[in-house]
């Protein structure tokens, strides 16, 4: 049930029947979703299904009553609960479901970058509860993935079939108005040739066989097996009810994608051409008989495919395949590999033993080598650095007091000219001083030194060595927090599928990463996914580092950050003092991270209208972030600008505009011109100018931060909404009615 909101908070109504509403979830077009709240006889959230005022009509009213109708009779664990249903003041009926937070099974997968087998296993659960839904007398006749929604459970995937908005009963309480006679109802790509056809009434469960291949191909090759957007709708429909839309098999819609088929492989765990092999033979069989456009083809239930992929999975001949005697001994040989390799080694074994003798020498002598030249170059890493900070010796200093970044910069000029004979210890050491840079603010110096190890580390090692993904995901996260956006995507997707395949899911390297791709995604407005990858490292956490590891906290805190995203405010109060509490514990409470987190919460009640709390948590982080990180450190101006808000709604103006020039003066010293933090106190500083009435200082400031965030995130982003807001607010309090209106349209179009 989980959309993106599309109306205005102030258009919400505050109750329907006994549930508070929070926000809209989704809509369509017959109905609304919004997130509401129950409070007696329990408290839980909810998705409430309305019919919209003026969108009432019989048949849509109908076709409602059925979906109602439809979930009621269910109980399956992978299809939403309803729990309630009843009729507003206005005769509006709705009814109360369980809310499902996740992600469409398509984007979950690729999220995860689920294997071609562990996404077939995620499938056969979704057969399983269509093939519920058909024995209580239900098909789905919409099914794709948006509503097929994948939260986690427990550190799993648990999937939810959801929206039965057009789902047809096939006892004695179906309706001939809910085919909408005269109308294909569906969503034309997953549609089956018989639900296409306008003038077919006997649609049966089989419509939904043929949606379930479609969905399977794309889940598994990444892409529509025909896109009706390349074709045109209604041509599409005329050729898919004519029996003459032919798509490609999943190992030959592969090859129609040359260029995103890398990726399409890496999402997957593998290269191309293992995932054109896996798909080639049986899945394209399994897939093209559930595609049938002759029903009768077709696979007679959604158990009986969710059976053939067990077959698959297990190394079993598949019925959708023509069976042959060499098929079905390369099917035995699969399951019993075992048994066959046993008895193969004894037929070898005796001109393999001197073999393996060589090759076990080879390989001690490698790795003896291998050890020798990680002692030695640690050794030389330890002199080169004992040799540097000898600088800061009174002997040597003679008096004169370095800096953290005095020290790197004499480091930096050493290290290019000293160690160039040797490359990997110069890109080890820059490494290092790198790190350092960006954790001193110094982004543009981080980004340098290690985009030159980057280059290095690639001329001299193979492209997926450990090495090369530390790289990748220090520049990842150098990017990511200096706003360039597209650049920390592919860098850190990169470092993604080094560090998985060469340490597995369960590393701590990997965390890290996933660390910052969870916060990538929160900065894209992609809360959903964000949300996600935080719940999977908190678990994770708990496997591979302590309590006391700073990066724990760090991950509670990003989720939290994503809950207040979506207007969480009590799940994200609750989970961001148990973070403080956790690092007063074991950080103690002069620690940075203790003055991010009083920062965040002091940003919770500024967003709850709080402002004597917000600035209480903001003026408690400030002198903790000044003495730690140094007062030109860029978290500074973070502390700065939300304090110039909470100044500004008090109404106290000269203070606000100080604290937020302070913050504006060091952002464009540390950032480039066009990072979206940037945006974020300019949008601020025009606020407070326009409610000052300095109107023409405020107009230019909502230009430059709108021209930014634009930039950055795209027309789309809610950021863009709320610049494009308030300069609406200015024009027309500016008397430029005309303009704030189309302004305000422009508004409607963001998320």
């Amino acid at each position: 049930m989980i959309t993106t909101a599309v109306e205005d908070e102030q258009a919400l109504p505050k109750r329907i029947g006994p549930y508070r509403i929070i926000q809209v979830l989704g809509e369509g077009g017959m109905g609304v979703v919004y997130e509401a709240e129950e409070t007696e006889p329990v408290k839980r959230r909810v998705a409430l299904k309305l019919v919209r005022a003026g969108h009432d009509t019989r048949e849509v009213l109908a076709r409602f009553d059925a979906e109602r109708r439809a979930l009621a009779v269910m109980n399956h664990a992978c299809i939403a609960k309803v729990l309630s249903a009843g009729t507003t003041e206005q005769g509006q009926p709705y009814f109360a479901m369980e809310l499902v937070r996740g992600l469409p099974i398509t984007t979950y997968c690729d999220t995860r970058r689920l294997p071609i087998r562990e996404r077939l296993s995620l499938f056969i659960s979704v057969c399983e509860a269509v093939q519920h839904a058909h024995q209580k007398g239900v098909i789905h006749r919409d099914l794709k993935p948006s509503n097929i929604m994948i939260g986690d459970e427990d550190g799993h995937p648990a999937p939810k079939v959801i929206d039965f908005g057009i789902a047809k009963a096939l006892g004695p309480a179906s309706n001939a108005t809910l085919t909408m006679s005269g109308m294909a109802v569906g969503t034309a790509a997953y549609m089956s040739p018989e639900q296409a056809d306008v003038g077919q009434v006997d649609v049966d469960t089989r419509a939904d066989i043929y949606s379930l291949g479609v969905m399977l191909y794309e889940l598994l090759v990444g892409h529509l097996p025909v896109d009706p957007n390349a074709m045109g709708l209604f041509v599409f429909l005329a050729q898919l009810v004519s029996g003459n839309v032919t798509p490609p098999t999943p190992s030959a819609g592969l090859l129609t994608v040359e260029r995103e088929r890398d990726t399409v492989a890496h999402m997957r765990r593998t290269d191309f051409r293992h995932l054109r092999r896996e798909l080639k033979g049986d899945l394209d069989w399994i897939i093209m008989k559930a595609m049938q456009p002759d029903r009768a083809l077709r696979y007679e239930t959604a158990n009986g495919l969710a059976a053939e992929l067990r077959r698959y999975l297990a190394d079993e001949p598949v019925i959708a395949r023509p069976p042959s005697a060499t098929y079905r001994v390369s099917k035995f040989v699969r399951r019993h590999r075992v048994g066959v390799m046993a008895a193969s080694a004894i037929l070898v074994s005796v001109i393999g033993s001197a073999v393996v003798a060589t090759v076990g020498y080879v390989r001690a002598t490698r790795a003896e080598q291998r050890a020798a030249e990680e002692a030695e170059a640690a050794k030389q890493v330890t002199t080169f650095l004992v040799d540097l900070f000898r600088v800061s010796d009174p002997g040597e200093s003679r008096g004169n007091t370095l800096t953290a970044r005095e020290i790197l910069d004499r480091g930096t000029s050493r290290v290019t000219t000293e160690l160039a004979a040797q490359p990997l210890l110069q890109a080890r050491i820059m490494q290092t001083m790198g790190t350092v840079h960006s954790q001193l603010g110094q982004y543009g110096q981080a980004r340098t030194l290690l985009a030159d190890v980057l280059r290095t580390r690639e001329q001299v090692l193979p492209a997926d060595d450990p090495l090369v993904g530390e790289t990748l995901a220090a520049l990842g996260e150098v990017a990511r927090v200096r706003g360039d956006v597209a650049e920390a995507d592919r860098l850190l997707t990169r470092a993604l599928a080094i560090r998985e395949q060469a340490f597995g899911p369960e590393n701590i390297d990997v965390a890290s990463t996933l660390a910052s791709i969870a916060a990538l995604r929160l900065r894209q407005g992609r809360a959903a996914e964000s949300e996600s990858l935080y719940k999977r490292l908190v678990i994770l956490d708990r496997k591979v580092r302590t309590e006391a590891d700073p990066r724990t906290a760090r991950d509670m805190r990003g989720l939290a950050a994503v809950y207040l995203s979506q207007k969480r405010y009590g799940e994200a109060e609750t989970l961001w003092k148990e973070t403080l509490a956790l690092q007063e514990r074991t950080l103690g409470g002069d620690h940075p991270d203790v003055g991010s987190t009083l920062n965040n919460l002091g940003g919770l009640y500024y967003n709850t209208g709080r402002f004597a709390d917000a600035l209480t948590y903001y003026q408690r982080a400030r002198p903790i972030i000044a003495k730690t990180l140094g007062p030109t450190h860029p978290s500074n101006a973070s502390i700065w600008n939300n304090l110039g808000e909470v100044e500004w709604k008090l109404k106290h103006y000269r203070e606000s505009e100080i604290l937020f020039r302070q913050a504006l003066e060091l952002k464009e010293r540390s950032f480039t011109a066009d990072n979206p933090s940037i945006a974020i106190t300019l949008n601020g500083l025009a606020g407070l100018l326009r409610d000052a009435t300095r109107y023409a200082e405020a107009e230019p400031l909502y230009q430059r931060a709108l021209s930014i965030r634009e930039k950055a995130f795209g027309a789309a982003h809610p950021d863009v909404g709320e610049t494009l807001r308030d300069y609406a607010e200015l024009l027309r309090r500016m008397g430029r009615s005309g303009e704030a209106a189309q302004m305000m349209t422009r508004v409607a179009t963001t998320k």
